[in-house]
């Protein structure tokens, strides 16, 4: 008995650890919501019909809203709402939810909110209106919650100067069915509201994407991956550079990544552009190539095996411990 009451108590340790500033009310309360969103936040991506992707998403956004107007909600994690992102920046003032639903093979909306941490608890939301589809210049459009250019982030990166927050994300936009799209977005906030976009990226003047002036919009064929990313250890914004394969800069669905690495680097309220990241190459006649233990006809190289073999000197292995073949990976 005594050892149960040990760990109930360790228990609601981890949960009030866990947890923040909830009640065991307030979870309780949260854990119910969060088993009905599952589910449906599920359908918004299997639906089979774009009529049922409508009715969960209508169904989510209003069930999920309930949950986050229960007292100091922005606390709760949603751990198992898979399908949604969840991002909170280091000074931990608000949260920000985004997720996508594909309408037809041409089109994905993307949906989202800004959660505010308020002092007693309440909630503080900012609903999140996707208006890429009736803006005519994406890249320079500054907006703020209901001009939003949607997409789903999955980094946030926090950043400060002349005294103010700079929050910067990375999304992810399943465009249509011929290109998607990745994007650097930039937000801040005036008078306690968001604000998207910002002249914060600062290019050479004669780059080809010096009109990107209030977010940066990767767009590339359907199956390229190129990376983007945000890399601690170098303190940079990391992305692929991007070729149009077929050799028509015009038609964003033909890019695709060419191997080469550019940057973005924060000083004084901008990211500035870095043209090469890795700038080491392999001398030519010096590349690594394999070297087999089989020659060509299948036989044992003696001579590769030997150099393969530990030499007999203090470090080598005990003469009674079998030496092994170094496995090939």
């Amino acid at each position: 008995m005594n050892k149960m009451k040990i760990f109930l108590f360790a228990f609601l340790l981890i949960s009030n650890y866990n947890f923040g500033q909830l009640s065991r009310s307030e979870i309780n309360a949260l854990q119910k919501k969060e088993d009905s969103l599952k589910n449906i936040s599920l359908q918004i991506i299997q639906g089979r019909t774009a009529a049922e992707r409508f009715t969960a998403d209508s169904q989510f956004t209003k069930m999920f809203v309930r949950a986050l107007k229960i007292k100091n909600s922005f606390y709760y994690p949603f751990d198992s709402l898979i399908t949604i992102s969840k991002l909170v920046p280091d000074d931990s003032s608000f949260k920000i939810f985004t997720w996508q639903m594909v309408v037809n093979d041409n089109e994905t909306r993307q949906h989202g909110a800004i959660q505010m941490k308020t002092a007693d608890g309440s909630l503080k939301l900012f609903p999140l209106i996707d208006k890429s589809d009736v803006t005519v210049n994406k890249e320079d459009t500054i907006g703020n919650n209901f001009g939003w250019m949607g997409a789903v982030y999955y980094q946030l990166i926090e950043k400060h100067s002349f005294g103010k927050n700079f929050y910067t994300l990375l999304g992810y936009d399943e465009n249509n069915i011929s290109s998607n799209k990745k994007v650097i977005e930039m937000l801040t906030f005036k008078n306690g509201e968001p604000i998207f976009g910002g002249a914060n990226f600062s290019f050479p003047d004669n780059s080809v994407i010096k009109k990107y002036k209030a977010r940066y919009i990767m767009e590339f064929k359907k199956n390229a991956s190129p990376r983007l990313t945000y890399d601690s250890s170098q303190d940079m914004i990391i992305y692929e550079h991007l070729i149009s394969e077929t050799g028509e800069p015009q038609k964003k669905y033909t890019y695709i990544p060419d191997g080469d690495y550019e940057g973005l680097k924060w000083s004084d309220g901008k990211w500035v552009h870095i043209n090469k990241v890795f700038t080491q190459k392999t001398p030519e006649g010096q590349e690594p190539v394999p070297q087999p233990v089989l020659d060509a006809n299948g036989n044992i190289d003696e001579t590769k095996l030997s150099n393969r073999m530990p030499q007999n000197n203090n470090d080598s292995i005990p003469q009674n411990t079998p030496a092994k073949l170094p496995v090939k990976k």
